[in-house]
Formats: structure tokens, sequence, C-alpha cells
């Protein structure tokens, strides 16, 4: 994600009876993420340091729930074994299908969901994550699933976290030329409801919209080999105005696909 707000004043803190070594990892998480450590903090957003895990919380809210990167989880998992293979809109979006092997960045990685699936189909995903905190976010998911009995037989090799502004590091890239690169950045919800799910309402509170997004597609298209693809709300206008050669609708969302070499796909 894209972030023109200054996330890094989100502390971090501890549950009340954290012991000394739990306070020493929340110090070390904030040193090297470069935000603050409070010891008492009570209100307003804050990433919660947990003996296990690592997770965002409106302190002043508790009904509002956690938001933690869970690579491992029921809902992860099955989406993973039954959520449609290759045959998922985004893996469709992407182009896996007669692909043993792709190379995909993902510029606006988040909480690292699509990149997951993507990973778990054979890709090699690198994803770059401006905002610190939702980076130790998805850096501490990575951590845990690497010591997951089956998940660290592939996901270390599969999923990379590359912690900087997106703009920058597409257009002076020095990992692996991807084939795809993946845009799915924040765009403002209009309705406020219940369905909006807690860590969108979290992350809207802490990143706003992604003002920034449409610099992002230019040097996308000067990186991938194969085609960007853009993810966006049902009904979104285009990324920077420019109308792709591909559109893939669904009810909530739609995938924008640019070719790269439209002769040979």
């Amino acid at each position: 994600m894209l972030s023109q707000i200054a996330d890094h004043t989100i502390p971090i803190t501890v549950p009340k009876d954290a012991n000394q070594e739990l306070v020493l990892q929340a110090k070390e998480t904030a040193t090297f993420w470069g935000v603050d450590f409070k010891l008492t903090a009570k209100q307003g957003l804050a990433l919660f340091q947990q003996s296990t895990h690592l997770e965002l919380r409106q302190l002043d809210e508790p009904k509002v729930g956690a938001v933690i990167v869970d690579f491992a989880s029921n809902t992860a998992t099955h989406r993973r074994k039954h959520g449609g293979g290759r045959g998922e809109a985004v893996a469709k979006a992407v182009g896996l299908k007669g692909q043993k092997t792709w190379c995909v960045l993902d510029a606006t990685a988040g909480l690292g969901r699509d990149a997951f699936v993507l990973a778990s189909l054979g890709c090699r995903v690198d994803m770059i994550e401006r905002s610190p905190i939702v980076a130790a976010l998805l850096q501490d998911g990575l951590n845990r699933a690497a010591t997951d009995s089956e998940l660290s037989t592939w996901l270390p090799e599969k999923m990379q976290l590359h912690h900087g502004v997106a703009t920058e590091l597409l257009a002076n890239w020095q990992g692996i030329h991807p084939d795809v690169v993946y845009l799915d950045p924040m765009f403002p919800h209009r309705k406020k409801s219940a369905a909006v799910k807690k860590e969108m309402r979290l992350f809207q509170q802490l990143l706003g919209p992604d003002e920034d997004a449409d610099l992002l597609l230019t040097p996308a298209l000067a990186l991938a080999k194969k085609r960007v693809v853009v993810k966006r709300p049902a009904g979104a206008p285009y990324l920077a105005d420019k109308k792709p050669d591909i559109e893939m609708a669904g009810k909530a969302n739609r995938f924008d696909i640019y070719l790269i070499h439209i002769t040979s796909e």
C-alpha cells in the first residue's frame, strides 16, 4: 500500500501483564521498523506485541477486533486447498494458465493475501509494502509461516517482503525481473457499514486511500515482462485513466490487465 500518512507515529505496546522478555521483543520490533514503543498505550491504533504474534488494534474500540497476518489460519488454508486453484480470479488475471513458474511483483502487498494465493500456486512473489506498520504485520506472518510444519516447506522461498516506496523500488528494481507486476492500491469506500471488514476499517484509519496510486502504473509497465494487473473495485476509474487491454469484471472487484507483449499473448 502507498501511504500519505505518518504511520510511524503508531506505537507498539504490550499487554498489561507483559514480562520483560516480551517488552524486550516489542522494543526490538519497534527499533527495526522505526516506530515508537509505549508501555502503557491505552487509546488509538497500536501494534500489540503478543507472545505468539503481532497484531494491529484499535485500543479504545475492543469490539473491532485485531488484525493479524496468519497464513496458517483456517481461512487461508481452506482458500489454498479448496479456493479454486488456478481457476481463482486473481490467478486468471495474472495469467497462470499453462505456466509452470511465474515471477510476480506485488507492489502493494498489504496483508499479503493475494500474494499468498499466487505463491501457493507456484509463483515466486516479491512483495513491496511502504507502511512500516503493515510491513511489520506481514513480516510477522511470514516469520511464523516459516516455522509451520506444512508452510515451511515452500513458503519462505516463494514469498519475500521488501519494505520501501513502491514507485522508487519499481523504477530501480534490483531483484528478479518479474513476469507480472500486480497492483491493488487502497480505494476509498463510499459506504460505512458493518460489511466493511475490520482490517479495511483499520487500514482506512491508518493509511487512507492511495492518493498517489496513479504514479505506480508507468514504472510497473516499464518493469513487467508480460503484463501488469490492477485490482480495482467494480465501477472504479482506471488507474491513471489508462484503459487496459483486458477487463475481468466480478461482482465486487475488477481486474484491469495491461499486456506488455500483446502479440505473444
